[in-house]
């Protein structure tokens, strides 16, 4: 039977140079699966809340996602908003007001729409942000792709909770694929779980399945293995 679906999008869905969505994405043989799933697909990220929305609007599938690292939960017509954004919007402005930066130049578009969390970039100092993290109760996430200061009882594999109770299907029907330790928690609730080759430690501890092939190649091999002939 063809399972539900819990994707991952940077470094599992991106091609590895770009950051950006692998062009084969748009390939029929991805992209035609992703339309014809029988089951439902859900979006999981540690992007801000329109970007996983805009990615369903433009693959055309139903906008089910958990965005913000299990801060913002939607699936048909019920958002759930978690965390604590203000908290996370006092630990940025404490970290720029001790000289830091949160790395994304004069414009941030990729904090301005954050409902529950704030996204500091990679190559910023790392120590003293957990410090003020754990200051105001928060924690820090390492994605890969940037650090995310949150509420430490929200999470993606909750945000699935939320979704999956939406849609009538049990979370722990879904397979999920990811890279980052910001998957762990859904790893743990799913039935199956992959992590592709690029995936970190804590990723690769947590899956099931480690995969041969990484970002947007190992994903379209799981979908070929679960797609029903």
């Amino acid at each position: 039977m063809t399972p539900p679906l819990a994707l991952d999008i940077d470094g599992t869905l991106t091609d590895p140079e770009h950051d950006r969505i692998d062009p084969r994405l748009f390939d029929p043989r991805l992209f035609d699966p992703l339309l014809e799933w029988p089951e439902p697909i859900v979006l999981a990220t540690g992007k801000a809340f329109p970007y996983p929305v805009a990615l369903c609007h433009y693959l055309d599938i139903p906008i089910r996602v958990v965005a913000e690292n299990g801060g913002v939960a939607f699936a048909d017509g019920v958002t759930e908003i978690l965390g604590d954004g203000e908290a996370s919007r006092a630990v940025a402005q404490a970290y720029q007001d001790a000289g830091h930066s949160l790395g994304w130049g004069g414009v941030e578009p990729l904090n301005r729409w954050r409902e529950t969390e704030v996204a500091v970039q990679i190559d910023q100092p790392e120590a003293p942000l957990r410090e003020l993290a754990a200051e105001h109760g928060l924690e820090v996430v390492d994605s890969g792709y940037a650090y995310h200061v949150k509420s430490p009882d929200v999470d993606k594999g909750k945000g699935l909770e939320i979704v999956a109770a939406a849609i009538g299907v049990e979370p722990e029907d879904f397979v999920a694929i990811g890279d980052s330790e910001n998957d762990v928690e859904t790893f743990e609730l799913v039935d199956r779980s992959f992590a592709v080759a690029n995936a970190d430690d804590a990723a690769r501890s947590a899956a099931d399945e480690l995969l041969d092939d990484a970002h947007a190649d190992g994903t379209l091999a799981v979908l070929e293995r679960l797609r029903e002939p």
